[in-house]
C-alpha cells in the first residue's frame, strides 16, 4: 500500500490487534541510514521480523537537541555516510515493499520544512503512515500538518513532562495517529523510573484523547516495558535498540523479542 487513508488505518489496525491480544504495541525507533544504507536496511528488517509493531524511522539531523548520546551517535554516523531526507524516504519505500506494518517518520522540523508544499505527497509516496516532529510546538504546526494530513499521512502529537496542564487537552486532542507521551525530562536514552506521577500523567493524557497513547524515553529493559504496558496502548524503545543493533541484526532481534514478550498484560486490557 502507498500513502492515503489506508496508511492511517494501518496504525489503527495494529493498535486494535494488540488490544485484542491483551498486550501493548511495541513501537521501535531506529535512526535511518545508520551506519550506512545496507546495514540500516538489514537492521530495520531484523527489527520488524522480530516483532516491532510500529516502526519509528529517525531522520538524521545535525542538531538533535532532544536526543541523548546513543541517538546522537547514530545520527552522526548516518550523516557521515551521506544521509539525506530523500535517502531516508527511499529507504522507507524499500522497507515498505516487504513489510505492511506502520512506519512513522520521526524528525526535527528543518528537514521536513525544506520539502515545502510537496511534503505530504513525498511522505505518502514513500509509504509513511504518520509523522512525529519532535521540536515543533502545536501552534506552529499548521505549516507542516496541513499538507501532511491532506495526503492522508497521520500526525503524532508529543506530550512532554513540561507540557502545562492547561495545554495538555489541546495537545492530546491534536493527534490524528497517536499520542507520544514522553516519560521523563531530558533526552532520549536516560533511565526511566515508573512512579505514581508518571502513571497519573498517562491517565490524564488518555482522558483527553480517543487516539492510542504510546510512552517512550528511557525504556531499556523488559521489566520497564512490562510495568508500563497496563497504562498505555504502546511502549516506545529507541536507544536500547540502537545499542543492540551495533552488535548486529541478531542481537537487535533478540532485544526486540525480549521486550515484545514483556508487553502482554495480565487480566484486563489497558485503561
Amino acid at each position: 500500500m502507498s500513502g492515503g487513508d489506508e496508511e492511517r488505518s494501518r496504525i489503527d489496525e495494529v493498535f486494535a490487534a494488540c488490544r485484542a491480544q491483551r498486550r501493548a504495541a511495541l513501537v521501535g525507533y531506529l535512526t535511518a541510514l545508520d551506519p550506512g544504507r545496507e546495514q540500516s536496511l538489514a537492521r530495520l528488517r531484523a527489527a520488524v521480523e522480530a516483532g516491532v509493531d510500529v516502526l519509528e524511522l529517525g531522520v538524521p539531523f545535525s542538531d538533535p537537541t532532544a536526543d541523548g548520546p546513543v541517538v546522537q551517535g547514530a545520527m552522526t554516523r548516518a550523516l557521515a555516510a551521506g544521509a539525506t531526507l530523500a535517502g531516508v524516504l527511499e529507504l522507507a519505500a524499500e522497507l515498505r515493499a516487504g513489510w505492511d506494518g506502520p512506519i512513522v517518520l520521526f524528525s526535527y522540523a528543518n528537514p521536513l520544512l525544506r520539502l515545502g508544499p510537496a511534503i505530504g505527497e513525498r511522505l505518502a509516496a514513500a509509504g509513511i503512515d504518520a509523522v512525529l516532529v519532535v521540536d515543533l510546538p502545536p501552534e506552529h504546526a499548521p505549516e507542516l500538518r496541513a499538507p501532511v494530513e491532506a495526503a492522508g499521512v497521520g500526525w503524532v502529537s508529543l506530550v512532554a513532562p513540561t507540557t502545562p496542564a492547561s495545554r495538555l487537552p489541546a495537545v492530546a486532542r491534536s493527534a490524528s495517529a497517536f499520542v507520544y507521551a514522553v516519560a521523563l525530562r531530558g533526552v532520549t536514552g536516560a533511565t526511566l523510573e515508573i512512579d505514581e506521577e508518571l502513571v497519573a500523567r498517562l491517565d490524564a493524557i488518555r482522558a483527553h484523547t480517543a487516539r492510542p497513547v504510546a510512552v517512550g524515553f528511557g525504556v531499556r529493559e523488559p521489566a520497564q516495558a512490562a510495568a508500563l504496558a497496563p497504562y498505555v496502548d504502546g511502549v516506545v524503545v529507541g536507544s536500547a535498540f540502537i545499542e543492540a543493533a551495533e552488535q548486529g541484526p541478531a542481537a537487535l532481534a533478540a532485544k526486540v523479542s525480549a521486550i515484545r514478550a514483556a508487553l502482554t498484560r495480565e487480566g484486563e486490557a489497558a485503561r
